[in-house]
């Protein structure tokens, strides 16, 4: 199954996302829009050695596939698209933009460097899991007074392929967001769902470990005089993590942003929305985001609507991806401006 270079991928026309493969046999097509590996897609002849397969995509799309033998469950590089991210896990995917679409242009590095200043920790974690110590990046803008603490779960992947160090360095220059700290949490590696699953142990590190380092090390708006100020970030179970960690320290973190938050666990309802469909309304701004072929898109469109029924104040904005941080990080910019733009 050796191609030869001839075309190019994808070929797109209208909503038409076509991609070849020339060979005698052909691989089977995974991605976003076909839950991966759970259903490969056959590709379709298209002439003498010729195949092809064909996704319909809205023009916002951002998408990411492989070529793959479900048989022995190996994947084939696409010789005809050099884009390629990795998955986080093991692989990399292949990747492509619809017309609509396009890669957020804060993700780069500033011209001169971070106008802010990035510092690293390691701090003992005896209230968690796993692992005595956690690493913590702690990010300060270039700023003398007193700033708002964003917490974020899954640190170390926000930091290093969410680039959100950049985004809000980009943000705060250019006065679309108010100076603002950020704490970047190490996950519990395979441990990570058990912590993010409304877990009180993880709020306790936050409150007896992170915020006071931050607090030490950085000029923090103090929430004794200005509760709520500090907001916390997360993706999948890290949205969820953050969702809860506002409705259970609102006095403190008043803003939480969730990404594709994972707020039902095998069809059932999590504490998280269990609090806000039966608990007082609680005092606090929240953006959820989803993309539009993220296999947790109906419970997110469920959280929202019911946290918009019991009054809470919330916007909601699916986005043009699936379940990655390519589809987070182009879409932080939106959420940020929502929750910390009174510039």
């Amino acid at each position: 199954m050796t191609p030869q270079l001839a075309l190019k991928n994808p070929q797109i026309s209208g909503r038409s996302a076509s991609l070849f493969w020339q060979g005698q046999n052909a691989p089977h097509v995974i991605s976003d829009q076909q839950d991966w590996g759970a259903n490969p897609q056959p590709m379709d002849p298209a002439g003498p050695d010729l195949w092809h397969f064909e996704f319909d995509l809205d023009e916002d799309i951002y998408l990411e596939y492989a070529f793959y033998d479900p048989i022995s469950q190996t994947r084939f590089a696409d010789p005809l698209n050099p884009k390629k991210v990795f998955n986080g896990i093991d692989a990399y995917n292949h990747y492509f933009y619809m017309p609509g679409a396009k890669p957020n242009p804060l993700t780069r590095t500033p011209s001169g460097g971070l106008r802010g200043a990035v510092a690293r920790y390691t701090v003992p974690a005896e209230f968690l899991t796993v692992s005595k110590t956690r690493r913590v990046f702690l990010y300060q803008p270039a700023v003398r007074e007193a700033v708002p603490l964003l917490m974020v779960y899954d640190g170390m992947d926000y930091f290093k392929r969410g680039k959100l160090t950049e985004i809000v360095d980009h943000l705060i220059t250019q006065k679309r967001i108010r100076p603002l700290a950020l704490a970047f949490l190490q996950n519990a590696g395979q441990a990570r769902m058990v912590e993010y699953a409304c877990a009180e142990t993880t709020l306790a590190f936050l409150m007896n470990t992170v915020l006071p380092l931050a607090a030490h090390e950085m000029k923090l708006i103090d929430t004794e005089k200005q509760p709520g100020a500090h907001g916390v970030l997360g993706a999948s179970m890290g949205g969820l993590m953050s969702v809860y960690t506002a409705l259970r320290l609102p006095q403190v973190f008043g803003q939480a942003l969730s990404q594709a938050g994972a707020f039902k666990l095998w069809d059932q309802e999590t504490i998280a929305m269990q609090w806000v469909r039966h608990a007082p309304r609680t005092n606090i701004k929240l953006w959820l985001d989803c993309g539009k072929l993220d296999f947790l898109r109906a419970c997110n469109r469920e959280m929202s609507q019911l946290m918009s029924a019991k009054g809470y104040n919330i916007r909601y904005h699916e986005t043009g991806g699936a379940h990655n941080y390519t589809t987070w990080r182009n879409h932080l910019t939106a959420g940020l401006e929502t929750l910390f733009g009174d510039v």
